[in-house]
């Protein structure tokens, strides 16, 4: 994929993350006065829109030629078996997969969408994994791998956690104001550990904080710890709201404001 696709689908990616009313500001801010970039844009958001969202028929499968531009249920990447797609979203897809060595068990695997230098996020993993290493807290899902598809793109192993998304529970409980805040109180513990450790995430957000039952009591786990940071080389400060291929970093409702505002101040 040369660099002008790589562009393209990084900027559909991040602007399928966005409210549908908020992608034609998202367009003129990006495409400026390339408007053949903006074209090629809205046809692309027009057929994902057309085809119900649908992955496998979006447009962005174009941009990889006859590559594959997913994995399915039954593919082997490494020493896992994907069973089941569990998640999706800007940043990639996320498995249910089956480790058969050197042991068997079940993680979820991440894997990221095209358009990033693979070998320099792979080392960046590789950096950062004993600092990840060093976090033990029960209310943050541990990263247990990495590597990269035949296709080329990076992918991370994680523990797997069964439970809901933050507000889906709150909600299908129906927990009082009390109860949530009680709930929540573990999770900023578990980003404290992390800041401790000098582990950032990023991208905290309620599909990133996930609550499984333990016995009847509710325990949140904040997954996804060390993935946004190896995506990147960059410190986030005002120049990393986008890396070179103009990837996301973050999700606009939840980003910090030093994030969104595009300021001098680091996270």
């Amino acid at each position: 994929m040369n660099e002008t696709a790589q562009r393209v689908e990084a900027l559909f990616e991040a602007a399928l993350e966005l409210p549908t009313e908020q992608q034609a500001e998202y367009l003129t801010r990006m495409c400026g006065e390339d408007a053949a970039l903006r074209q090629r844009l809205e046809e692309l958001l027009r057929g994902h829109q057309q085809t119900g969202g649908a992955l496998d028929q979006s447009p962005a499968v174009t941009l990889r030629g006859n590559l594959p531009f997913t994995e399915k249920p039954g593919d082997r990447i490494g020493p896992y078996k994907l069973l089941q797609q569990i998640g999706e979203g800007g940043c990639g897809a996320v498995y249910m997969a089956e480790q058969e060595a050197p042991v068997r068990r079940r993680v979820a695997l991440k894997i990221i969408k095209l358009g990033m230098d693979t070998r320099n996020v792979i080392a960046r993993f590789e950096a950062e994994r004993q600092a990840l290493a060093l976090m033990d807290h029960p209310n943050i899902a541990k990263v247990l791998d990495a590597g990269a598809t035949q296709t080329g793109r990076p992918y991370f192993v994680m523990e797997l956690v069964r439970g809901l998304k933050l507000t889906d529970y709150c909600d299908a409980q129906k927990l009082s104001t009390e109860e949530r805040l009680k709930l929540f109180t573990p999770v900023c513990q578990a980003i404290q550990h992390a800041h401790q450790k000098g582990i950032i995430h990023r991208d905290i957000k309620p599909s990133n904080i996930l609550v499984a039952d333990h016995d009847g009591v509710p325990v949140p786990k904040v997954i996804d710890f060390g993935i946004a940071k190896a995506t990147t080389d960059q410190r986030l400060t005002d120049k990393t709201l986008f890396t070179a291929f103009e990837q996301f970093i973050g999700t606009p409702a939840y980003m910090s404001p030093e994030q969104a505002n595009l300021s001098g101040l680091d996270i």
